[in-house]
């Protein structure tokens, strides 16, 4: 398998950024990523089909706040906490604040 791609910290934008989250099933992927170290894509699914999953974590890893690597057949995401932090002081921290409505 091919790495997948990630932008630079200093490229991620707010807009990208502010549109994956705006999304309820992507912001669900985030706010569990951000109570684990790191969790394979089957285990953040909530069994939904694939081909949408993919498509959810293309769009998380495209703004930048989801980095995914390959573990043999497996991949594992991780929440990029920092690189949104240096960038967006304290607004994954206002996100994680609000609860599920």
């Amino acid at each position: 398998m091919r790495p997948f791609k990630h932008p630079a910290a200093s490229e991620l934008s707010l807009e990208r950024v502010l549109y994956a989250l705006s999304d309820s099933i992507r912001l669900d992927i985030v706010r569990h990523l951000a109570r684990v170290e790191a969790a394979t894509c089957g285990e953040l699914d909530g069994g939904r089909p694939k081909s949408t999953v993919s498509h959810h974590f293309k769009v998380l890893r495209e703004a930048g706040l989801v980095s995914t690597k390959n573990n043999g057949t497996i991949h594992m995401n991780t929440l990029r906490r920092a690189d949104i932090e240096s960038r967006f002081p304290g607004l994954l921290a206002a996100i994680l604040a609000q609860q599920n409505h």
